[in-house]
């Protein structure tokens, strides 16, 4: 088992293993003390530090208020070697112990004894040597150090005891207990010994080791990737100890990594037993009955448009030329909630998972095959039941009259974006009038939407093609064109006028109804002129207010589109934007500039969708608000649901473009800067948008430090310098599959 308690430079217990006793006499601290006057010591003074000492004894009890410090870590942490500074060190101590602003213990360790305030957090474990515990209702996150989490690990809710430093400093602080832990099972490789073994997380933010009893493997073979489950958490003296509950396979194996990468970030594989027999044995036949409850779009022109590979369909489109030259469009989406009972097996799996999963080579679906593939499933030339947005629209694209409820359609073409891009193109083809209709409409609201304060944010997908074993053996970037924002803009329509419809719902009191929205905050100031400021050096102006920081990032966007040296700016600008996330509250959407707005569209693969078609169905029928608590708690599950799938197909991407530059390791690429650190600068590669470090320590040409007030590597000898956004030729040095990351080494800079 493995050994991690702390020592000092000479071999001693660390003060967090001592015992404190806050009460101790002073009587005993004069003889404590004088152990320590007149020894002898260099005669040199060091006026600088022996001036300094009330203030650095004061800052590290009020940085570390629940730490047991011996006389001498407190001159090791001052660097009190010297004998005149080790006599002012103790005369400070004797007057902060008078005012009781420390206390001394019986075994004549000191520790402060202030009260400072606490708070609840959760742990955002950075690196391995720092984290950050994020506190409801503070503005700063706070500062732990690593040594100071008492072994809470990422995700942990956590008591934390903090400072505000002074002069703008980071707020510091220290974990005192550990609330609630955030996940007990972990994905990682087991290396067996003789009598033990230990599991290596996979995740980047567990940085301890995972100790497993040789009876407790489950019959794993050393290397092999497994899920092991804790039981015993860490202390002062061992590793956290678990159990093996899951053998996943050989690492590096296909499959293995990428159920290794659901299983990191707690997302399923299969459903339980029991859902996938229920959502098979519902049946359906459009009755007489239930179609007087609808309204039948069966006979006017409806089609679907998805990806290529796409097997679940949940929208569609209607159109159709009015007698009074107007067009009536039908946005119609699959009705889920019609045969899903509220209380069934179905219906709380679907909550629990919230959201479809995408890997790079499967769907792990919210809702069984059954549903997503086949009864829900729009497709052509069978009858399906929908939840419609209905709208007649003149042709400027302005809404003259909508409705909504409950549809029943009959999808006349199942369109691929490739074969609707060609119509448009073209000019003919199946439906081509109704598709050029359609395009022509999206391009007015687009432009409208943009007028209005929306952000124009083009995102960069990345496509392999995988052979038979899951092996990349080919990375593209999926373009998008008219026929993606087409779909794009009636799929925002339906979900913007579906919000605006219930938030006017009033009740005798004024007030709307519960309704489940997406929401988008205004981004936070400091971070957007930290972005401004670094726009600035590249030559674009960002103006932080309102509606024209809008038209300043849609600039920028148009004016770096299709540059391999500017690209990343737009990826910058979207980092200093708030997180979208599902409420209660109905505060609008900063990037679409919507006031209400929310998820209508996807009920297949997303629950939000689900409850929102649940809420409207419930106040077409005139029915009370519902609970708001109840629905608070859905919204907050749903956003963490969402990151952990948007994570973990991050981390099969990364996997896959990591596995396939490692059989590139002989082919010069040429690569953008996307970012420079204190030890190297990261490099995306143009062709397949891998990104890699070249390490400081790998650059012969120059002795390069960082230089991050302009954001570049400098060097020291020639003065080389290389910045954010140059273009670079690199080869791939190595590689770690298990890890996802890649080391470059510099060839040439582009000139």
């Amino acid at each position: 088992m493995k050994k991690d308690k702390k020592k000092n430079e000479k071999g001693q217990a660390s003060p967090t293993d001592q015992q404190t006793t806050p009460n101790a006499k002073n009587g005993n601290k004069k003889q404590h003390f004088n152990r320590h006057k007149g020894g002898k010591g260099k005669k040199e003074k060091n006026a600088q530090l022996i001036a300094e000492i009330p203030q650095r004894l004061a800052d590290l009890f009020e940085s570390k208020p629940s730490k047991v410090f011996s006389i001498n870590d407190i001159f090791s942490l001052l660097r009190a070697s010297q004998e005149n500074a080790k006599m002012e060190v103790v005369r400070n101590l004797e007057a902060m112990l008078d005012v009781n602003a420390i206390v001394m213990n019986t075994h004549g360790n000191f520790k402060s004894n202030s009260k400072l305030p606490e708070a609840e957090g959760i742990v955002d474990f950075v690196n391995a040597r720092f984290a950050f515990v994020v506190c409801e209702g503070m503005e700063d996150d706070i500062w732990v150090s690593a040594d100071d989490l008492k072994f809470a690990i990422d995700g942990d809710r956590v008591k934390v005891r903090y400072n505000a430093r002074k002069g703008g400093k980071k707020i510091e602080g220290e974990v005192i207990e550990i609330l609630e832990r955030n996940k007990t099972e972990f994905v990682g490789k087991i290396d067996i010994r003789d009598r033990y073994a230990f599991v290596t997380a996979d995740s980047r933010k567990m940085h301890m080791d995972i100790f497993v009893h040789i009876d407790n493997i489950m019959g794993a073979k050393s290397g092999e990737k497994v899920i092991v489950k804790v039981h015993k958490w860490h202390d002062e003296t061992n590793s956290p100890t678990g159990k093996v509950i899951k053998v996943l396979g050989k690492a590096g194996a296909h499959n293995t990594e990428m159920h290794a990468i659901l299983a990191e970030y707690g997302l399923p594989t299969d459903f339980p037993e029991g859902v996938e027999a229920e959502a098979e044995k519902i049946k359906w036949k459009l009755t007489k009955t239930e179609l007087k409850k609808r309204r039948d779009f069966r006979d006017i022109t409806t089609f679907t448009i998805d990806p290529d590979d796409a097997k679940d369909f949940d929208d569609a489109l209607s159109v159709r030329t009015l007698e009074n030259g107007n067009w009536e469009i039908g946005i119609h989406i699959a009705d889920v909630t019609h045969y899903i009972a509220l209380d069934s097996a179905l219906e709380k799996e679907a909550n629990r998972r919230a959201t479809s999963v995408y890997l790079v080579d499967r769907v792990v679906p919210m809702l069984p095959e059954a549903l997503s593939n086949d009864l829900c499933s729009l497709k052509p030339d069978v009858d399906r039941l929908t939840f419609s947005a209905v709208f007649e629209m003149d042709k400027n694209a302005k809404i003259l009259s909508e409705w909504f409820g409950r549809t029943v359609i009959h999808s006349n073409r199942r369109f691929a974006y490739e074969e609707a891009q060609q119509i448009l193109e073209a000019g003919k083809g199946d439906y081509a009038k109704e598709l050029k209709l359609l395009n022509t409409l999206a391009k007015k609201m687009m432009k409208d939407r943009f007028a209005k304060g929306a952000i124009n944010f083009e995102t960069t997908e990345v496509k392999f093609k995988l052979d038979e074993n899951g092996t990349p053996i080919g990375i593209f970037v999926k373009e998008r064109k008219d026929a993606h924002r087409l779909i794009e803009e009636f799929m925002l329509l339906a979900n913007k006028k579906v919000a605006e419809f219930i938030f006017h719902q009033k009740n005798k009191e004024g007030e709307s109804p519960v309704m489940v929205y997406r929401i988008h905050e205004k981004p936070d100031v400091e971070r957007l002129q930290n972005f401004a400021t670094f726009a600035q050096k590249f030559g674009y102006s960002i103006d932080t207010g309102g509606k024209a920081l809008a038209t300043s990032i849609n600039r920028l966007v148009t004016e770096t589109a299709g540059s391999t040296t500017l690209s990343f700016l737009q990826t910058l600008a979207i980092r200093a934007m708030a997180k979208a996330r599902y409420s209660t509250d109905a505060i609008g959407h900063f990037g679409l500039a919507f006031q209400h707005y929310t998820h209508f569209t996807s009920p297949i693969r997303r629950y939000p969708d689900m409850m929102v078609h649940r809420l409207v169905q419930h106040y077409l029928d005139k029915k009370g608000s519902v609970d708001k608590a109840e629905y608070d708690a859905f919204c907050k599950h749903s956003t963490n649901m969402e990151k952990r799938a948007m994570d973990a197909e991050r981390a099969s991407i990364k996997y896959k473009q990591v596995e396939y530059m490692s059989m590139m390791e002989s082919k010069v690429f040429e690569g953008t800067i996307s970012g420079v650190t204190e030890f190297g600068m990261y490099v995306e590669i143009t062709e397949t948008k891998c990104e890699g470090m070249v390490r400081l320590a790998d650059m012969f040409d120059d002795q390069y430090e960082l230089d991050s007030a302009n954001y570049c590597i400098r060097g020291r000898k020639r003065g080389n310098v290389l910045s954010f956004g140059d273009t670079v030729k690199v080869k791939v040095k190595s590689t770690d599959l298990e890890r996802r990351t890649m080391d470059l080494i510099l060839v040439r800079k582009d000139i």
